[in-house]
Order: C-alpha cells, then sequence, then structure tokens
C-alpha cells in the first residue's frame, strides 16, 4: 500500500504527457488573444496548445509563414502529431508553408473563415487610401486573380476540414461579396480543393474562433477527421 501512496505522491510531480500538439494561427490584424478561447478548450481536452503571436501587418505572406509557423513547430514536443487551427489569413500561411515544406509528423488541420480562393474584398477595396496602412503587404497579396498568393498555392494534399460563416455584422463588405458571407470571406471562396470536409455555421468572420459551437466542432474534427452535420448540440 505504501509503495501505491508513493507512486501516486510522485506522479504529482510528473510533466502532463500530451498526445498531441495544436498550433494556433490568428488572422490578419489580430492577434493571439482573438484564439484565447480556442486555447482553453484545447487544452481541456489535453491538448499542448502553441498560441502563435504573429506581425500580420508588417511583413508579405512568404515571411509570415516561416515566421510564425518554424518556431511553433519547436515548441511542439517531440515526436507528437502536430494540427493547426487557424483564422482567416492563418490559413493561407498554413498553406503557404506546407507548399514549400513538409512536416512529417503532420496530423490535421482546420481552417476558420480562411479566404482559400482569395478575398473580394481586396479586389474592390486594394486601392481605396488606408488599405495598405490598416492592412499591409500581405493584404495586398489576399484578392481573388490568379497572380494572388491563395490561388497561386494551389490545391491542399493534407488533411484540412473548413469551417464558413453564413452571418455578417459588416453590411458594406457583404454588399461587395457575391453569395452567402460572413462579412469579409463568402462561402464559396472558403472552399478548397483536396479538402476533407466542409461546412457552413451561421457566424461571423470577426468572432467565429470564439463561437463555442464552432469550438467543439474544432475538436471533433481534430479527434474523428469530420465535423458534425452543420451543428454541435
Amino acid at each position: 500500500m505504501k509503495q501505491f501512496i508513493l507512486a501516486g505522491l510522485l506522479c504529482l510531480s510528473c510533466s502532463v504527457v500530451h498526445a498531441e500538439c495544436v498550433i494556433l494561427l490568428h488572422g490578419l490584424a489580430r492577434t493571439d488573444s482573438s484564439m484565447a478561447k480556442m486555447a482553453d478548450y484545447l487544452r481541456e481536452q489535453n491538448y499542448q496548445v502553441v498560441n502563435v503571436d504573429y506581425p500580420s501587418r508588417h511583413h508579405p505572406l512568404e515571411e509570415l509563414a516561416g515566421m510564425a509557423i518554424e518556431p511553433a513547430i519547436t515548441e511542439c514536443s517531440s515526436e507528437v502529431r502536430i494540427n493547426f487551427v487557424t483564422h482567416s489569413l492563418g490559413g493561407i500561411l498554413v498553406r503557404w508553408y506546407l507548399w514549400k515544406h513538409e512536416i512529417p509528423n503532420l496530423h490535421r488541420v482546420v481552417m476558420l473563415g480562411p479566404p482559400n480562393q482569395g478575398a473580394e474584398v481586396v479586389d474592390k477595396l486594394a486601392n481605396v487610401p488606408g488599405f495598405h496602412f490598416i492592412n499591409g503587404d500581405v493584404g495586398l497579396q489576399l484578392g481573388t486573380t490568379k497572380n494572388s498568393m491563395p490561388k497561386i498555392i494551389g490545391a491542399a494534399d493534407f488533411d484540412v476540414g473548413i469551417i464558413a460563416g453564413s452571418s455578417s455584422i459588416n453590411f458594406i463588405f457583404s454588399y461587395l461579396i457575391p453569395g452567402p458571407d460572413d462579412g469579409t470571406v463568402s462561402v464559396e471562396s472558403t472552399k478548397l480543393i483536396g479538402m476533407n470536409d466542409h461546412i457552413v455555421m451561421p457566424v461571423t468572420h470577426p468572432f467565429m474562433m470564439r463561437n463555442t459551437q464552432v469550438i467543439k466542432q474544432v475538436i471533433h474534427y481534430l479527434q474523428h477527421g469530420s465535423f458534425i452535420n452543420d451543428k454541435v448540440d
């Protein structure tokens, strides 16, 4: 009996063993705080979480991808499977990085509101004074033309599930976007050749990563490789 008690006491000082690591990447002009709620829920599921903060407005996409992702990979415990959960621009960073690099222990990717076919609002507003100041070089790279970064990268050759939003609080942007949208990105633009699953939820672009139902869908995808229809009870 004493041996069992001693073993239990020793275990209290053991480090937590994580089966998998999840790297979080926020969107354009946001910070890691926007993904804080997501991080808390994932930690409750015993994931090791690396919530990345990167200067999205100050570098082009090809620089941001390595700057944000490479240090995050080194923070994950060795030999664990690596997942990504991204919001908006974060998804394009992952696509760019995986286009150029291999992550041998990559498991799954979940993208929230990614402009995978480019953002129509960039086409409309790129030449408006102040657009570059607010969105930086990378903002100008996210249009829908064939030379835009989302179009250049091409199809996904990794396990990815995508959640699109269909509600908006930015009715000016929504007026500029064809079809259903989340106020920034159209539902159609979130789709990507090679994706494993895709769902549409009644959430807005700025706040979808904090929505409890979205977070539950993210966790389900990470665990099972699929979403639960269009909602989680």
